[in-house]
């Protein structure tokens, strides 16, 4: 009962936490009612900001959500550009992470990270197609040990106005194992490498590190879904 009702929070929001806390503390000493909702808004930051642990599948092959949130957009996109990888379209999964989902990133594959490319660019909204050019974003180039790539990116949406990333080039990482955060709303996308289908279809709940995106050794065609 006590992982439900206690969650551990990221480093990165105890200053803003802080910072709610010390507004709604003045809020209050000038009308009570704006304390209450400085207390409710306080609270809502340190639930932004949760960090829990992950139950990561690791079989070889498969691929693992990186964001918690909704998959927004499934189909063929051209891999970012800084990322120097082909000009090929390839499959591409975008998870959107609305203000009440998990904001910490968690890596799709076990592999090298060969690249980490920043481009700067708007603040779009993140669930639209057109983000994925426009927008600010942070994106990973992943090897993996039979030599094929994976790329995922991170992409600052409406009200999100920084991407963190705490992996560096040349350092080999884990399935599901934290990088990053984007604060305050997002999307994460993932390309996939040459036919390999995704197992999700749009409209899904994702679990960042626990939910399987694909499967590289699998031989299953792309799925679809449909509300019941």
């Amino acid at each position: 009962m006590a992982r439900y009702l206690w969650m551990p929070i990221h480093r990165e929001g105890w200053p803003f936490i802080a910072l709610f806390a010390v507004a709604s503390a003045l809020l209050g000493l000038a009308w009570a009612p704006l304390g209450w909702l400085g207390g409710a808004a306080t609270l809502w930051c340190a639930y932004f900001f949760r960090n829990p642990d992950r139950v990561t599948p690791t079989r070889a092959g498969l691929v693992i959500s990186p964001a918690d949130g909704v998959v927004c957009m499934v189909g063929h996109a051209v891999p970012p550009a800084e990322l120097g990888m082909s000009s090929e379209p390839r499959m591409r999964v975008s998870v959107f992470m609305s203000v009440f989902d998990v904001h910490v990133n968690r890596l799709p594959v076990d592999g090298a990270v060969t690249k980490v490319a920043y481009k700067p660019g708007k603040f779009l909204n993140a669930s639209l197609d057109k983000a994925s050019e426009d927008n600010e974003r942070l994106g990973l180039r992943l090897a993996l040990a039979d030599g094929r790539e994976i790329a995922c990116v991170q992409i600052a949406g409406l009200v999100a106005r920084r991407i963190k990333c705490d992996i560096t080039e040349g350092r080999t990482g884990r399935a599901g194992e934290r990088y990053g955060l984007i604060r305050f709303g997002s999307r994460v996308d993932v390309y996939l490498p040459d036919g390999v289908a995704p197992l999700v279809a749009c409209g899904q709940r994702m679990i960042a590190g626990e939910t399987v995106l694909a499967d590289l050794d699998g031989g299953e065609s792309e799925r679809a879904g449909e509300v019941r």
